[in-house]
């Protein structure tokens, strides 16, 4: 998961030195997820949703934004990256168990949603 912080330009600015770092240690199957925190600071804002949904674009990787104080889209991010996690351990076991409960990837996927509209 690579998280930025809206309201900070160079958080922004590292992800792409992030997801080099990625390439060249991890494996080529890596699951990766952008995530733009503190979307409740709509006042104090200078990343665009925009801006990270066309990164995250850029690098075909999901992307969600989160208010961590106001617990928004929080739940729903861990579980969107367990479940691509889940979903690429199921294709490439070649046992056909991935030791990765399936339970996860049908836990409750609820986001408070009250204080942060444009974070979905």
């Amino acid at each position: 998961m690579l998280v930025y912080d809206v309201t900070q330009a160079r958080s922004f600015e590292n992800i792409n030195k992030w997801l080099r770092n990625i390439d060249d240690h991890a494996s080529d199957d890596v699951v990766k997820m952008l995530v733009g925190n503190k979307c409740d600071m709509d006042d104090k804002r200078c990343i665009t949703r925009a801006r990270g949904e066309a990164l995250a674009r850029e690098h075909a990787i999901p992307f969600l934004e989160t208010s961590a104080k106001n617990n928004v889209n929080v739940e729903k991010a861990f579980f969107e990256m367990a479940r691509l996690i889940l979903k690429k351990t199921s294709v490439n076991s070649t046992e056909g168990t991935s030791g990765i409960s399936p339970s996860l990837s049908q836990g409750n996927r609820q986001s408070n949603q009250s204080n942060c509209m444009n974070c979905m």
